[in-house]
């Protein structure tokens, strides 16, 4: 009882210059006993003591800083991991029922482990290897069940895939997103010696073809000029309607707009321009 009481006056670590102090400082923080647990516990979800939850939250950082460890194979940055879990940490602890006759440890590791599945779900490569729920059990799985580097041989797919429950061809196509790696588009030729070259130097650039652009620009001419012959058969009137109907984007006016110009019924303008635009349509497929 004395420690429950005790733990309300533990403060979160302090900022401080590394990583490395931070841990030091985590693993200083004494661990909780089962009786004092409870005794926290209880009075966070039946009196919303906060000092209550701050005091279970503190007490088990040491342990947000354990599991991040075991990620660190991923390449992301363990500061992160450790941040990400500790908002699980306090998801748990807010969610944590005394009378479920578990540790808070045993009941926490759920809701850490999730925020950094999370965290290295989002950050891991800039395209998302697992999107679905069978794909993210299937990618963490897979991670822990390679035994070396490199690609699968066939013997550990097939021994892979049955373990996992899962169609041999998944665990490749899983195993394929996660070998691949990010490349800039336009990174610099030497940016380095080592590194394959940009896509912005081997992918062809349909844009800058003189043949594709000739005859684009040649299309267009055929097309103004079957437009322009198009107008050419239609009066005065009808041409001023569909041009500023359908050609001036700036100033496209509405029917109600041209019938007070022309004196005539909304519905009139509108008959002019089914007209114009059916005379239209037949002159450019003769």
């Amino acid at each position: 009882m004395n420690q429950a009481l005790a733990a309300r006056s533990w403060n979160l670590p302090s900022p401080v210059g590394s990583l490395d102090a931070y841990i030091g400082a985590v693993h200083r923080i004494p661990m909780l006993s089962s009786e004092d647990e409870q005794v926290l516990a209880r009075d966070y979800r039946e009196r919303g003591d906060l000092e209550a939850a701050k005091a279970l939250v503190v007490a088990h950082l040491r342990f947000v800083v354990h599991v991040a460890r075991g990620y660190s194979g991923y390449g992301l940055p363990l500061g992160d991991l450790i941040q990400e879990g500790n908002i699980g940490l306090m998801k748990a602890v807010k969610r944590f029922d005394p009378d479920m006759g578990v540790r808070l440890v045993s009941f926490a590791v759920h809701w850490i482990r999730a925020e950094m599945h999370e965290y290295i779900l989002r950050n891991w490569r800039i395209v998302k290897v697992a999107t679905t729920k069978a794909q993210r059990k299937l990618f963490f799985n897979l991670r822990k069940s390679k035994k070396r580097l490199g690609w699968l041989n066939a013997e550990e797919v097939r021994v892979v895939a049955k373990d996992l429950g899962v169609p041999e061809a998944t665990v490749l196509e899983m195993e394929a997103r996660m070998n691949n790696y990010d490349v800039a588009f336009d990174a610099p030729a030497d940016a380095d010696d080592d590194a394959p070259p940009a896509p912005a130097l081997y992918l062809e650039d349909h844009g800058a073809d003189p043949y594709r652009t000739l005859a684009e620009a040649d299309q267009e001419g055929r097309d103004l000029d079957s437009l322009q012959h198009a107008l050419g058969r239609l009066d005065a009137r009808a041409q001023d309607i569909i041009r500023r109907r359908w050609l001036d984007a700036d100033s496209k006016v509405t029917l109600q707009d041209l019938a007070d110009e022309y004196g005539v019924s909304a519905e009139r303008i509108r008959q002019i321009e089914s007209a114009a635009l059916k005379k239209m349509r037949a002159s450019f497929a003769a």
